[in-house]
């Protein structure tokens, strides 16, 4: 069984594109492997969250990835800052990153391009505590998105440059966790690009009916087609892409013939797809209701993931120190 690992970001309401592109596949994968998802509150530092909602946002990730269908009994499901053997070990892989090609990141070049004011050292040591995250557990393989290639190969020259250093097999050189056809992306509401909570287009799993409602009505279309079989535009498409994950096929080939006879109504279109995402998120939207209200519940899930991931990452830790040449007096 191959061990993976893998981050889950902990700014709070996960929405669809969240869902179908990563949560999904998630819930899959922890039946055939040993998984390990964290979430990522050391990392949410970088943008200096307000005290008052990190552990709110932790809490709600937590819920929310429960009432997707993350298993505690089947996963490792825990809390980043709650295993400080991560931070240990960051430390001393940074002995070893340098900073030339922390700097030549494309990550760490597009913060300092969005944030010039914030460029902290969080920023330039990401890769290096990602690389951690991932090391603590010799993670065999690793669901990264196109941002993220580089940081995975980052960490696989760390696991390279530890084994080459001090001359040892230890750190096993993890590779991406391929989806393949199963990877689907969710556009967003605006026209254009990606669903994401930065771009505030996108329906999340904790919106109420009415939300959803409101956000799809209010979705970017177009004047129409204006002639028989005309080429869809980008927002139009959008909304069948969408479709096409929480519609009927009988729905979706009807609303195709009827914007190829140049007779769509975008109205009917909206509600169509209003109501099938309602339905589609509805059990979802039921369980967080459930979880919310359950702190005990919650406890238990935190408690038990940092216990387990603690075990895996302390017995790295103590082999790590043990091969650099930490010693007890």
């Amino acid at each position: 069984m191959e061990r993976v690992v893998s981050g889950i970001r902990s700014t709070g309401n996960l929405h669809l594109g969240n869902y179908f592109g990563a949560i999904r596949n998630f819930v899959k994968m922890q039946e055939d492997n040993d998984c390990f998802f964290f979430i990522a509150d050391y990392h949410s530092l970088t943008t200096h969250p307000n005290p008052k909602d990190l552990h709110s946002n932790v809490r709600q990730v937590l819920v929310e990835y429960l009432a997707a269908g993350l298993d505690p009994e089947k996963a490792t499901l825990f809390v980043q800052s709650d295993v400080p053997e991560i931070a240990e070990l960051n430390l001393l892989l940074s002995m070893n990153a340098y900073v030339g090609e922390l700097e030549r990141t494309a990550s760490f070049k597009e913060k300092v391009r969005k944030n010039p004011n914030n460029v902290n050292a969080g920023l330039l040591t990401y890769p290096v505590l990602m690389a951690a995250d991932i090391l603590i557990h010799n993670a065999h393989k690793v669901p990264v998105g196109k941002d993220q290639e580089q940081h995975l190969e980052m960490c696989r020259k760390y696991a390279r440059r530890f084994n080459g250093m001090y001359k040892v097999e230890y750190f096993i050189e993890p590779t991406p966790y391929n989806f393949g056809e199963e990877l689907v992306k969710i556009p967003g509401l605006d026209g254009t690009g990606k669903m994401g909570k930065s771009e505030g287009n996108g329906i999340y799993l904790s919106d109420t009916p009415k939300q959803i409602q409101k956000k799809v009505m209010r979705a970017v279309t177009d004047s129409g087609p204006t002639e028989p079989n005309s080429p869809i535009s980008e927002p139009v498409q959008n909304l069948f892409t969408i479709m096409d994950v929480v519609s009927e096929p009988s729905a979706i080939e009807f609303f195709k013939e009827e914007y190829a006879k140049c007779s769509i109504r975008y109205g009917d279109l909206k509600k169509q797809i209003a109501e099938d995402i309602i339905k589609f998120v509805e059990p979802i939207y039921n369980r967080i209701q459930e979880l919310s209200d359950d702190s005990a519940y919650l406890q238990k899930v935190a408690k038990m993931g940092a216990e387990k991931a603690r075990e895996s990452a302390q017995k790295t830790v103590k082999e790590v120190r043990e091969i650099i040449g930490f010693k007890k007096f």
